[in-house]
């Protein structure tokens, strides 16, 4: 079973614990105010840590070592990058991310290997696509015959620096737009993917495993006479 600590037991940290712990998820919750988990003291089986998200005792208490995700959503940006750093550089946490609520911070932050979303956009459901990547190839829309569906897409790390025209012509998808440090943008011939990006793309609904596992992997060296006999 997964495990998830989430910092912050406010509105989002509640709705998040909750969600992920009706999915069948463990899940620890930090706050320094133990009056913040009063919303979770009925029917909630899922651990209370009261203590400084970012102390490294109190990671631990919360079970960190055993994290599947950790999400910091206090209402600090300090706190919640400081902690989102700790969670990926001492523990060693592959999915983090971290609210943060100056949008202009986002740049800086996401360059440090950080996902973030600002508060203007918040959502539950944008955070547990980034603590749960799996969950984003259920697609944001299908056309009318199912046959098509847009879709955030997963990437290896290692597609950085890559061209979109790479990734589209390998896992045979078409990238519709990216979201960098929280704007969407339009894909250019010239645009190229960077870490933070989130490729949202229209792929065939039966080709969705395969296409996930060709992205969770890192980009295979291209082939002249492949791409010559394909044109």
């Amino acid at each position: 079973m997964p495990h998830f600590v989430i910092m912050g037991a406010g509105r989002v940290g509640v709705m998040l614990a909750r969600t992920l712990e009706a999915s069948g998820h463990s899940v620890a919750v930090i706050d320094q105010d133990e009056r913040a988990f009063q919303p979770l003291r009925k029917g909630f089986n899922g651990q209370l840590v009261t203590g400084v998200g970012f102390d490294r005792e109190t990671l631990q208490r919360a079970r960190i070592e055993d994290a599947y995700a950790f999400a910091a959503v206090s209402s600090g940006d300090n706190s919640n990058i400081l902690a989102a750093r700790v969670a990926r550089e001492q523990f060693r946490v592959k999915n983090v991310v971290a609210r943060v609520y100056d949008p202009n911070r986002a740049e800086f932050f996401q360059r440090l290997g950080i996902p973030t979303v600002a508060s203007v956009r918040w959502s539950a459901d944008q955070v547990l696509r980034r603590l749960l990547p799996e969950q984003a190839l259920k697609g944001d829309f299908r056309e009318p015959s199912g046959r098509l569906m847009l879709t955030e897409m997963p990437l290896h790390p290692d597609w950085a620096g890559r061209a979109l025209a790479d990734i589209e012509r390998a896992a045979h998808i078409r990238v519709a737009y990216i979201t960098r440090f929280g704007e969407g943008m339009l894909p250019r011939p010239d645009s190229s993917y960077q870490h933070g990006d989130t490729v949202h793309a229209m792929i065939r609904t039966t080709e969705v495993e395969e296409v996930s596992r060709i992205l969770s992997l890192p980009p295979q060296p291209i082939n002249p006479d492949t791409t010559q006999s394909e044109s």
